[in-house]
């Protein structure tokens, strides 16, 4: 008896047909169930997809093939009669290799010309190549939580990967904002590192004297206030990855004990003279320009090149062209999430005005509009007078915001935009040094106190003004 006339017999269909033949054609598995939810018939993709012939999988219950969660969960065919929509579901199912397999299951019954329940439809569609597609398209516009689809970015996020699973040192370089921080990390969590512990220390945030214990850590008795043995973050980073951000303020005395440790791998607490075998990977950041700095003998020519194997750019938003439009969205979909507020979308007029911004301080301002513009803004669509006032005013339109105590970037060149009363080009270094004048100015010539204006420590600007000779007096 071939399978149309068993399929005739068992009333699922009212009339011959070589169903086989015809299901065999069609790139869909379809399997064919009874009333009792045993199998009467699949096709050919079906067998591809399973591992299971036809005569493997004759007269068996359907989850002894299927085999997915939805026969472990709750079956929707035990619920289905004949008046029962069909049913739509991506799930899973474990083929004949004991391979887990993503698929979407429709479900529908099967009638007669009485409308009288005859058996029910399956048809299973392997989603591996679907997911491969996403995997791709999501590998193509980010690593990690760092999203981008600009050639450079796109360029970047096909090198991380291949460079976290080596131990070599890492240079991470890009204006303040860029993202340098989530880089780092992203590699980290990429290596074989990642159970290992991600340390984090700021070269530029701490005296020379707190650093060197901060980083190399001390005994007992070692210097004044040391009153107990404190392991160092190298110590503290064993078998994981020490982050060095603002590597570039590191004094010229701890760039000798770095070098060392680069070399022979070994720690060497104050006040010590047993060392520890440290396994740690390096990782550091700057926004500096570390070349120019080594002209100016205020970095190790020697260091730099230990730090610098590996050499991972993060260029400005402003370069970047629609990875801003890229990133609005994204920022806009968590701080809707987050703050539980209806909000769509950004009005046309309010993404202008966001477009035509340089961003000085780069993804982290955007991030930071974003999360006001979403808590001012009610519901609906986000508008002009929902974004921070200093965007609407054209002359302070390259300002930056006051976001962390960290310096602007000194290390692009770049143009950014002409003076509006002469027509002059201006460079970032021009306009920041413009800026503390003007602070200067408005605090009396108090550092302090222009310190205060400007958003930055004390430390920062003091720094700023030897940098651009000026005389604070």
């Amino acid at each position: 008896m071939n399978a149309s006339q068993e399929l005739q017999i068992k009333g699922l269909f009212p009339f011959p047909i070589d169903l086989p033949s015809l299901t065999d054609e069609i790139p869909l598995g379809l399997v064919v169930l009874d009333t009792d939810r045993r199998i009467v018939m699949i096709n050919r993709a079906f067998e591809a997809i399973s591992g299971f012939s036809m005569g493997d999988a004759s007269g068996l219950l359907c989850f002894n093939i299927l085999r997915s969660q939805l026969c472990v969960q709750k079956c929707p065919l035990k619920e289905m009669d004949v008046n029962s929509e069909a049913v739509c579901i991506e799930t899973d199912m474990i083929n004949r290799e004991r391979e887990r397999i993503p698929v979407l299951i429709n479900l529908s019954p099967i009638k007669d010309t009485q409308g009288k329940l005859t058996g029910f439809l399956e048809t299973v569609e392997d989603l591996r190549p679907l997911k491969e597609v996403d995997a791709k398209t999501q590998q193509a516009y980010g690593f990690r939580h760092i999203i981008g689809k600009s050639q450079e970015m796109t360029r970047l996020f096909k090198t991380v990967p291949l460079v976290a699973q080596t131990d070599s040192a890492v240079l991470i370089t890009g204006e303040t904002g860029t993202g340098k921080d989530m880089l780092a990390e992203a590699i980290h969590q990429a290596s074989n590192r990642s159970k290992g512990p991600f340390v984090k220390i700021n070269c530029g945030a701490l005296p020379e004297t707190l650093l060197e214990s901060e980083l190399f850590g001390h005994q007992k008795g070692a210097f004044t206030g040391a009153v107990e043995n404190k392991p160092g973050r190298f110590r503290l980073a064993h078998n994981g990855t020490l982050y060095l951000t603002e590597v570039g303020d590191l004094p010229l005395a701890l760039q000798v004990k770095l070098l060392t440790f680069l070399d022979d791998k070994v720690v060497y607490p104050l006040g010590s003279t047993k060392g520890f075998q440290a396994n740690v990977r390096v990782v550091t950041a700057t926004h500096r320009n570390l070349e120019m700095m080594v002209k100016e003998r205020t970095f190790r020519e020697d260091l730099m090149f230990r730090l610098n194997v590996v050499r991972l750019h993060l260029p400005p938003l402003r370069e970047r062209g629609d990875d801003i439009r890229l990133i609005l969205d994204h920022f806009l979909n968590i701080f809707a999430s987050r703050f539980r507020k209806d909000i769509k979308k950004i009005s046309k007029k309010a993404l202008q005005i966001l477009l035509d911004y340089s961003f000085p301080g780069n993804v982290r301002e955007l991030r930071n509009i974003v999360e006001y513009a979403v808590n001012i803004c009610p519901k609906g669509h986000i508008q002009p007078a929902h974004l921070p006032a200093y965007l609407m005013d054209s002359k302070s339109q390259n300002a930056p915001l006051a976001l962390d105590e960290a310096e602007p970037s000194d290390w692009s060149t770049s143009r950014i935009r002409p003076n509006i009363e002469t027509g002059e080009q201006k460079t970032w270094a021009s306009m920041e040094r413009d800026i503390i004048m003007a602070a200067l100015v408005k605090a009396g010539g108090r550092r302090n106190r222009a310190a205060d204006i400007l958003g930055w420590g004390r430390s920062t600007l003091w720094r700023k003004m030897k940098q651009y000779k000026i005389d604070g007096q």
